[in-house]
């Protein structure tokens, strides 16, 4: 389909990756975002080879990799430092084609955001989204200050906590607590923390805590731990917090616990979605955590939201059935993989953080028997499960 508008709610990574394949697609793309100022949640994110491969294809690959880690091998640790096993991650690279890129969570969405903006159409921001109503010819959408637009299809990329995903879906509904609270920064790399090229996984007591290389000689770290829900600590009392979770830790995590900065902390209860029946309706879309939202543990959240931007993209570009034929299509490919991986990094979640005792006592012992190999072949079948093979 030619000569469409297509208005995009939500300027995270999912919103602004979409913008940028649909104007590349050719298409009139308006992206809305209700916050003045863009402020990702979290520190930092792990961009696979997939999201890498979405992100070359849209001319991005140096910038990508000027703001990326050079992350070449990954180290489990148990809590008493006892080394589980090392991992060398150039075989991955070479059997996807592409090495992958920790990096920080602002530094990715300004460079997506640099990208989208021109003389012509720049995200507009502090607009809030309030209702949307569609017809056989278009959709309109409405805003807080007066507003409304009208388009061909509307993309809901607002996250999490999306407003559109009750109105798709047709029910209310709840996302799930994890069960557990994750902790997490940027910290300057020093030999006291750390080898600076490797991603290290300490693990034991059904707790992590972890550092990973992103650029400009930075660690993004972070710490779980099994949580009641509801437990709110003030951001000068979280160093503290950390300290008498993981006391007795190995002295690289007690480095990090005494120079991190408590007021750049980051404090999240992990929350995911049930996979939803359906993401499309009519002329609405979701994408990105709107759809599908994961616990973090298997780096993929980020790289979904990629893959989606992607295929929606194709879709609509080579069919010529109409829009809502397109949206099923799309809706068809993609809920299975990202059903797949929200549920494959919930039960991961549960094994991490102790759900299951004598589970979580088996992956130790796992850890330590597992090949280089067995790893590698696990993290290339993820990664090539994408659009780009």
């Amino acid at each position: 389909m030619n000569h469409l508008k297509i208005i995009i709610i939500g300027a995270g990574i999912g919103g602004l990756t979409a913008g940028l394949a649909l104007k590349r697609a050719g298409y009139t793309v308006e992206i809305y975002e209700k916050t003045r100022e863009i402020r990702p949640a979290g520190a930092g994110i792990s961009i696979w080879s997939n999201g890498v491969k979405v992100l070359n294809s849209l001319g991005l690959g140096d910038e990508i990799a000027k703001i990326g880690g050079q992350m070449d091998r990954m180290e489990y640790r148990s809590h008493t430092d006892e080394l589980y096993n090392q991992i060398n991650l150039h075989p991955v690279t070479e059997t996807v084609g592409q090495r992958p890129y920790p990096v920080s969570r602002t530094e990715l969405q300004s460079l997506l955001l640099n990208a989208f903006n021109n003389n012509i159409e720049t995200v507009k921001l502090n607009t809030q989204f309030i209702g949307v109503e569609q017809d056989a010819q278009g959709i309109t959408a409405y805003f807080a200050n007066g507003d409304q637009t009208r388009g061909d299809l509307l993309i809901a990329a607002d996250g999490i906590h999306s407003q559109l995903r009750d109105y798709v879906v047709g029910h209310p509904v709840e996302l799930r607590y994890a069960g557990y609270v994750n902790w997490n920064g940027l910290i300057e790399i020093n030999p006291n923390l750390g080898d600076k090229n490797t991603w290290v996984i300490y693990v034991g007591e059904s707790k992590r805590a972890s550092m990973m290389p992103i650029g400009n000689n930075r660690f993004y770290y972070f710490f779980g731990c099994p949580m009641a829900r509801g437990i709110i600590v003030e951001p000068d009392h979280r160093q503290r917090e950390l300290k008498q979770i993981f006391a007795q830790w190995p002295s690289p995590v007690q480095c990090l616990i005494e120079t991190l900065n408590p007021q750049e902390l980051n404090r999240l209860e992990i929350h995911d979605l049930d996979p939803l029946e359906t993401i499309v309706k009519g002329r609405v879309v979701l994408l990105g955590d709107a759809a599908h939202a994961s616990t973090p543990t298997l780096g993929q959240g980020g790289c979904q939201a990629m893959e989606d931007a992607e295929i929606l993209s194709r879709f609509l570009l080579t069919t010529n059935l109409g829009v809502e034929y397109a949206l099923k299509r799309y809706e068809t490919e993609r809920k299975e993989r990202t059903s797949t991986l929200v549920i494959k990094a919930r039960k991961r979640a549960d094994i991490i953080y102790g759900k299951d005792p004598y589970l979580t006592q088996q992956w130790y012992q796992q850890l330590q028997q597992e090949t280089e190999q067995d790893v590698t072949q696990a993290l290339s079948k993820t990664i090539l499960g994408g659009p780009f093979h």
